[in-house]
């Protein structure tokens, strides 16, 4: 009896130190994926992300065929801030008194996006709040195109620092991103007709 006792002490401290590493892990901050840039480069990465876009629109209604640009992660980013910029905060209508509505688990709070390629790989970092707690979400994978709209192909998925099984991710990605909502998101303008990346470059063609 004495003897199981002690087993169930261990198996409970085994459980217990796994849990807490798992915690550190989720909670703990990944190295960035993309490195911070000052305000004055941001801004001209944005402004040449829009350049090269309008670039590929003009060489379509123009009739020509082929045309590709590229984009480094830099200048993503840039445009990523800039259209996901809050904007003034709406005067505010509600009595004091009444609390602001809540984000439901659907409407997790997306504080920050940085993506970065490598090779022929996207990867996307997600800063979000989980129970007043930042947690970073890392994804990593192959970005395409199907029928106007764009895929995506996960190869890693990290919470903080630790790292979930693909297959066990996948299934609920797809599921989301073929939502009718989430889907019209992935339109891709007429004008474009094929992204990938290669290289370490965002590559898209008209």
């Amino acid at each position: 009896m004495e003897q199981i006792k002690k087993i169930y002490r261990v198996v409970r401290w085994i459980t217990f130190a796994g849990l807490v590493i798992t915690t550190f892990l989720l909670l703990k901050s990944p190295d960035p994926i993309a490195q911070a840039v000052n305000p004055a480069l941001a801004k001209q990465n944005a402004e040449s992300f829009q350049q090269k876009l309008t670039q590929l629109a003009n060489a379509q209604s123009l009739g020509e065929e082929g045309t590709e640009v590229h984009f480094t992660a830099p200048e993503v980013n840039a445009a990523i801030a800039q259209a996901t910029a809050a904007p003034p905060a709406p005067v505010r209508t509600t009595p004091a008194s009444q609390p602001a509505p809540q984000p439901t688990a659907e409407q997790v709070p997306i504080k920050s996006t940085l993506v970065g390629f490598e090779d022929n790989v996207v990867k996307g970092q997600f800063l979000t709040e989980v129970y007043g707690k930042d947690v970073y979400i890392t994804v990593a994978g192959r970005l395409g195109s199907r029928d106007g709209y764009i895929t995506f192909d996960p190869t890693e998925f990290k919470v903080g620092h630790l790292s979930v099984p693909v297959s066990m991710v996948n299934p609920v990605l797809q599921r989301k991103l073929a939502d009718p909502e989430n889907r019209d998101k992935l339109k891709l303008p007429a004008f474009v007709k094929d992204l990938r990346v290669e290289n370490s470059e965002l590559v898209i063609a008209e």
